[in-house]
């Protein structure tokens, strides 16, 4: 069994900068997450229906708890526009203690 405080990071992609915006504002208010990173634009290339599709996303990179996780995907899902969005969560195995305790606290 994960350990659920231990911190992660989870990264998605939005299909414009205001829908990345919005979503990070709503999950960091909601304390689903500590903060959130927006950056892009970048260029996804991806196999969608049979065939490879290209687009302009925006990257957005949360930090959370496992325990936080299935609450922060639910929501992203009810957020999002994609059938699939990317939701890919890795757990944190290092770094400032106080950063990470600061994690913490804020999705309590």
């Amino acid at each position: 069994m994960p350990d659920s405080t231990v911190a992660i990071s989870v990264s998605t992609s939005w299909p414009s900068e205001p829908d990345a915006q919005r979503a990070a504002g709503v999950l960091v208010s909601e304390r689903l997450a500590a903060c959130a990173q927006v950056s892009g634009p970048i260029r996804s290339t991806y196999w969608w229906q049979g065939k490879v599709e290209e687009a302009v996303e925006w990257s957005c990179l949360l930090k959370t708890t496992q325990a936080r996780l299935p609450g922060l995907e639910r929501r992203l899902r009810a957020l999002h526009s994609y059938q699939v969005p990317e939701i890919v969560a890795t757990s944190i195995v290092g770094g400032s203690a106080d950063y990470l305790t600061w994690i913490q606290e804020c999705v309590r």
